[in-house]
């Protein structure tokens, strides 16, 4: 495990503009936003949806991929994406059923993570994107890491927020979960239905965070409107049950861990319940060179410690990806 030692934090560190004091003798004019830190909020037509990604930074740069979690979507990385792209091409995608992409009924779109990594992969084809380093989280984990398994010579790094590839994650937490997976009755589904209420969703930002009024309230907000939409339950029962898919694919994502060592950070919510940080420890045993950070926070550690992961992120990126 490789360690590194951070200096003074400052705004322009973390790709963020720093305003001129208002009352300074001295002041100057604040320079324009560069137009790389703008973001475009697009839509691609994949297999008749509309996918809708954010993207922003030079499309002749790097290319960062953001792939986000349950039950968020591209907005959880609001914040990051402009702290990325004065260097970097970012693109951060919404699933089907998540967001603002399309969410068909159940029914009649099959929500896998295997499907919706194939929708991914198709909307990156349509990008002309061919390589890319991953940032996976929660349910970003195991899109990023089947496309990266299907396509490891696209890969030129990963970084790893509380997404778990081990079975050493899948703790207490998902006991409720595995009994869906053992025997798929409208009894177990609906036993799960409580984990898509506004009271779980706001535990999960807020459990293991030191400083809840570090974590802005319109993260939950957002999430509960969109999961509130008729239909969406069903899509993310569904989504639930076919997470049994994605263990059984861990020593096909290990393996790749092993035989490519692709560069790795490891930034991780250490008081996370849903992935404990048993999880984050795991991957230093198939990719010993991956450089682990386990941040005072829980399952969305991007949130409330920005200030201590951006830093990092960018750090890490300026090491392993070439420069422009």
């Amino acid at each position: 495990m490789r360690s590194i030692a951070l200096g003074a934090l400052t705004a322009a560190s973390i790709g963020l503009a720093v305003p001129f004091a208002t009352g300074s003798a001295h002041a100057q004019p604040v320079s324009p936003m560069p137009a790389s830190s703008v973001i475009h909020y697009r839509t691609a037509k994949i297999e008749g949806l509309d996918i809708f990604y954010r993207e922003a930074g030079p499309k002749d740069a790097p290319t960062v991929l953001l792939l986000h979690g349950f039950p968020s979507s591209s907005f959880q990385y609001r914040n990051l994406i402009p702290a990325l792209a004065d260097r970097y091409h970012v693109i951060a995608p919404d699933y089907p059923g998540f967001g603002q992409s399309s969410a068909p009924e159940h029914t009649r779109f099959a929500y896998t993570f295997a499907h919706l990594t194939d929708v991914i992969e198709a909307l990156l084809n349509q990008l002309g994107v061919d390589c890319y380093t991953i940032y996976i989280q929660d349910y970003g984990a195991p899109v990023g890491l089947r496309l990266a398994i299907r396509h490891p010579e696209r890969v030129t790094g990963l970084i790893v927020q509380n997404g778990n590839a081990y079975k050493d994650g899948i703790q207490d937490f998902w006991k409720p979960i595995e009994a869906l997976w053992a025997n798929n009755t409208a009894a177990n589904r609906n036993a799960l239905r409580m984990a898509l209420t506004p009271e779980h969703i706001k535990w999960q930002y807020l459990h293991g965070v030191k400083d809840p009024s570090r974590v802005d309230p319109d993260t939950w907000l957002h999430d509960q409107a969109l999961l509130d939409r008729p239909g969406n339950d069903e899509i993310q029962l569904d989504l639930f049950y076919d997470y049994r898919t994605n263990v059984a694919l861990y020593p096909e994502f290990q393996a790749f861990f092993r035989t490519r060592k692709p560069p790795t950070l490891i930034v991780w919510g250490a008081n996370d319940e849903i992935f404990p940080a048993d999880g984050a420890r795991a991957y230093l045993r198939d990719n010993p060179q991956a450089e682990l950070h386990l941040i005072d926070s829980g399952h969305f550690a991007l949130e409330d410690r920005a200030d201590e992961i951006i830093p990092l992120i960018r750090d890490f990126l300026s090491r392993t990806l070439p420069v422009r």
